[in-house]
């Protein structure tokens, strides 16, 4: 289930679902703690594709006990760390050569695919 934080100086209303509203405090979500092993399975399916997307996303949710949201939103992240990794082996392996990498290839390529921008964890 989620657990959601409490912060000092809220409402006597408290929480208002997964966000928190009041107060000094900003709405923040709590972060998802995912199971080693619903990581370890979402590591598999994202090794055999990229995009889970339908029927895939929710059987994959309801067989790890998580939201098709969680699911969504955890392949969009792996996809953008994926993308960075892959660019710093690229730089790597031009810097072995010699070949100097521009300073805003990295930004530029995450920032064109704005729809896996996701920092908020469901």
């Amino acid at each position: 289930g989620l657990e959601l934080s409490h912060c000092v100086g809220t409402n006597s209303l408290g929480p208002v679902g997964p966000w928190r509203l009041g107060g000094p405090c900003k709405m923040k979500r709590v972060r998802t703690v995912f199971k080693p092993e619903q990581l370890e399975r979402l590591e598999q399916e994202f090794l055999k594709q990229q995009y889970m997307v339908g029927t895939e996303r929710v059987d994959l949710a309801a067989t790890l006990h998580l939201t098709e949201t969680q699911v969504k939103v955890w392949f969009q992240n792996r996809r953008i760390k994926w993308r960075k990794q892959s660019m710093e082996q690229k730089a790597a392996k031009l810097s072995q050569f010699g070949v100097i990498q521009p300073a805003t290839a990295d930004s530029t390529d995450i920032k064109d695919h704005e729809e896996d921008t996701v920092d908020v964890e469901l």
